[in-house]
């Protein structure tokens, strides 16, 4: 019996689903393809910035893992677990540093979580880059979270 395809799917004919606040649904993966296929998805004007922030990662730590987890990308250390995630909502873009309390200066945005720190951009927001590069650089070094 043939397997049924989830709505998660995507053909090449197909756009991703869009859950709420406008997060792109993306089949779970590992690598780059299904971070770019996240982010190709995003939208609006949040796919263009999250190619410039999947740039500076990029940049900042040229060995970095990428994954696609409950539709979200992670970005991580082999064998280290993932220092951060990206995630769609309906006014901004939610950067998440899991151990972003032990950055320097500690990213804005608390977290319920105790170690986890957010930097949220808007539509009109200009990204300090060099900051950002500062904090992936040091959540790099970093344990990161196993999920």
């Amino acid at each position: 019996m043939a397997k049924s395809k989830s709505k998660a799917d995507a053909s090449p004919d197909r756009k991703p689903v869009l859950r709420s606040g406008g997060n792109p649904q993306i089949a779970k993966g590992h690598g780059d393809a299904p971070v770019q296929a996240y982010i190709a998805a995003m939208p609006g004007w949040k796919s263009e910035v999250g190619r410039r922030l999947d740039q500076l990662i990029e940049q900042a730590i040229p060995n970095v893992q990428k994954a696609v987890k409950w539709n979200s990308p992670f970005y991580g250390m082999e064998g280290e677990g993932w220092f951060l995630g990206i995630h769609c909502f309906a006014k901004y873009i939610k950067v998440a540093f899991f151990r972003g309390l032990s950055l320097d200066p500690v990213p804005p945005v608390e977290s319920k979580s105790s170690d986890t720190r957010y930097v949220h951009i808007h539509e009109t927001d200009r990204i300090d880059e060099k900051q950002l590069v500062s904090w992936v650089k040091q959540a790099g070094k970093l344990p990161g979270e196993r999920m």
